[in-house]
């Protein structure tokens, strides 16, 4: 299976930790993820800029994995991200990261399916978006052994 150019969008403060887990998996792209530094100063130059970065950041990506932590639905630029990347026709997905353990703070609440915030059709884009809740036994290796297959069904759906 080749490997797909991935976006992940996920809530950053509570949920660095888990995302870092999922990236770290290896099966995937090594994109790197912004650091602190830069964020702040992508978010210094205002709204517009921000858009303008995850717009170039999407722009050669065929999906989008929303890794899904307790407060992610709440996040306005997760719901940017949705959007755009629905709109430009990307592969969209969702994992609960949850039950992945965060060495600061364990395991967490289940967030809120964010797709659920989207109408498409008159129905809910949670009814057309896959949202993956791994094994809460073995969250990780849940997601290291599907996490491939989930991404090439969202893009596949999505031709």
């Amino acid at each position: 299976m080749n490997k797909r150019q991935i976006f992940y969008s996920f809530h950053y403060d509570n949920d660095v930790m888990r995302v870092q887990q999922v990236r770290n998996i290896g099966q995937l792209d090594d994109n790197k993820p912004v650091s602190t530094n830069d964020w702040e100063t992508i978010k210094r130059r205002g709204e517009q800029a921000i858009k303008n970065w995850i717009d170039d950041q999407l722009k050669y990506k065929s999906c989008l994995v929303v890794l899904i932590g307790s407060d992610t639905s709440r996040r306005p630029w997760v719901k940017y991200e949705i959007e755009k990347a629905w709109n430009d026709g990307k592969g969209v997905l969702g994992i609960y990261i949850h039950n992945l353990k965060c060495p600061r703070n364990g395991i967490s609440q289940k967030g809120t399916n964010p797709f659920s915030q989207f109408t498409l059709h008159g129905n809910s884009l949670a009814h057309y978006v896959e949202c993956y809740d791994p094994n809460p036994n073995d969250a990780y290796n849940d997601i290291r052994n599907n996490i491939e297959i989930w991404i090439e069904r969202a893009v596949q759906r999505r031709k």
